[in-house]
């Protein structure tokens, strides 16, 4: 069991939001839950001068850089309350012998259904026609069955895979591009495996389930080389598209919609050309806000906390 007098220091307001479970079980085993802001992230000023009391920390889309662990003397576990670990140090973490865990699959699903909404959502232009109805006008607005049309998945993970099978059900053709999964893989998913700049002016919706790279995956000279037409969604992380660039070709037509979940400046900044973009739908990083994912990735890490804090090590260890 824990000892008691442990403090972990929560900055995301999303932590056991919607399940009292993760909290209880820190709570009864002496890990002390402190979360500064239930409606706001900590800010980073702030972060600083909290995380010095701290023993473990539950970190959002925080930056938890060298920085924030050096002022943690007391720092002896980091955990992401999400599976992307891109907005934390690593390597300091490694160097300064700070474990770090996340919660690999608790979301997946959760973000898959997501992307197949916003996928509906921008070829069928649901947002766009409730827009208008609000206003008081009464558009019938066309967007093509995706009935034998193609999906392009990039990235043929868990999410990838989910929403794969999810097109599949619908009657699309998949054509998928990983560079870390086998071909072999993508076939035996049904799928087929194609170059990312061969899969782009194929596929009428191309959808992005990467982590994040140094550099936009999807620049101006890539998202010209879509398909006419074609849709882009993407709810992964926005660093994998060039924002800016995504706003001009929007107004050219190609891609011809967008559905966007994740940016590379969140919130997105007021006067982003994206906000007047032509047939964009934007939402607020939250295709992993269900109950259940809620629940699950709040239990992994609180798990894993306390694994750390008992001096075992973690069952979910990123990096």
């Amino acid at each position: 069991m824990s000892a008691p007098g442990f403090t972990t220091l929560i900055t995301t307001p999303t932590f056991a939001r919607h399940s009292p479970a993760p909290w209880a079980l820190l709570a009864e085993r002496g890990a002390g839950p402190v979360r500064p802001y239930d409606d706001g992230a900590l800010p980073y000023a702030e972060l600083l001068e909290r995380i010095s009391g701290a023993d473990a920390l539950i970190a959002g889309m925080d930056p938890v850089t060298a920085e924030v662990m050096d002022a943690a003397p007391r720092l002896k576990v980091i955990a992401k309350h999400g599976v992307g670990t891109d907005t934390i140090d690593l390597a300091a973490a490694r160097d300064r012998g700070i474990p770090v865990v996340c919660a690999p699959g608790s979301n997946s699903r959760a973000v898959a259904e997501y992307t197949f909404g916003l996928i509906l959502d921008a070829t069928r232009r649901i947002t766009a026609s409730h827009t208008a109805v609000a206003e008081g006008r009464w558009p019938k607005l066309f967007g093509p069955e995706l009935h034998g049309r193609t999906l392009g998945v990039v990235g043929f993970g868990r999410i990838g895979r989910l929403v794969a099978g999810y097109a599949q059900a619908f009657g699309m053709r998949v054509l998928a591009h990983d560079p870390y999964v086998a071909d072999d893989a993508v076939r035996a998913a049904g799928a087929e495996p194609a170059p990312l700049d061969a899969l782009l002016p194929r596929a009428d919706v191309v959808t992005l389930h990467l982590p994040p790279a140094p550099e936009p995956l999807l620049g101006a000279a890539r998202l010209a080389a879509m398909k006419p037409g074609a849709v882009l969604v993407n709810a992964a992380r926005g660093g994998l598209v060039d924002d800016d660039a995504l706003a001009g070709a929007l107004r050219s037509g190609r891609p011809a919609a967008a559905a966007l979940d994740a940016f590379a400046i969140e919130p997105l900044p007021a006067g982003h050309p994206l906000r007047t973009a032509p047939h964009v739908t934007l939402t607020s990083h939250m295709a992993a806000c269900t109950p259940e994912a809620n629940h699950a990735m709040g239990l992994m890490i609180a798990e894993d906390i306390l694994r750390v804090l008992d001096g075992e090590p973690p069952h979910h260890a990123a990096g």
